[in-house]
């Protein structure tokens, strides 16, 4: 049977940190389901693309529209072997959503992989999985790491930081290092 990864997005999700974490998970044999709550598979959502141009902060622009692979409802956690959670704007919207924040507490009980990038610490805030924990985020986002009681960790925009079943990266520039120590966590073994 083959391992399956969850990922939790919604609309505005940030492209490249859904896209490249999706496709390069899937070119490694794994099973992802994408999903969003109140959608079914093939249900579309807006991603956007985020670029750093020299600005206070990034700037934003629309990206694709992604066809969600399962639908919401019809997930059973049991059968997933880790959860990713793309930022953008999707977790200030996912982390309202009573269901979302059981997901991301089921995961961190059950001491699951976890992959999160950028805003995603908003959602982990939210469902209260970080306090003691040592991760990185967006830094406009240490806040919200620091008054749920974890440890905000300021690194390199293109590195990830491993905390346990965690693994956290800044943004997606990032998403090498952020997937390799996922993939790390999940029990694949990476060689060139």
């Amino acid at each position: 049977m083959a391992k399956r990864i969850l990922i939790l997005a919604g609309d505005f999700v940030e492209d490249y940190e859904l896209m490249v974490p999706y496709q390069a998970l899937i070119m490694m044999g794994y099973e992802v389901d994408v999903v969003c709550p109140d959608k079914k598979a093939g249900d579309k959502i807006p991603t956007a693309i985020h670029d750093f141009e020299g600005d206070q902060t990034y700037t934003e622009k629309r990206g694709h529209n992604f066809a969600l692979t399962a639908t919401f409802s019809d997930i059973k956690l049991d059968s997933y072997t880790g959860l990713l959670i793309p930022g953008g704007r999707s977790p200030e919207y996912l982390r309202v959503d009573k269901r979302c924040l059981e997901i991301v507490k089921a995961f961190f009980t059950a001491n699951k992989p976890v992959a999160a990038t950028c805003h995603a610490a908003q959602l982990l805030a939210a469902a209260e999985v970080i306090k003691g924990r040592q991760l990185t985020c967006y830094p406009a986002c240490e806040p919200d790491v620091k008054l749920a009681g974890g440890t905000y960790q300021a690194i390199a925009i293109d590195g990830a930081y491993v905390d346990g079943n965690l693994v956290s990266s800044p943004a997606w520039p990032g998403n090498p290092a952020w997937v390799r120590e996922f993939v790390k966590l999940l029990g694949a073994k990476i060689e060139i």
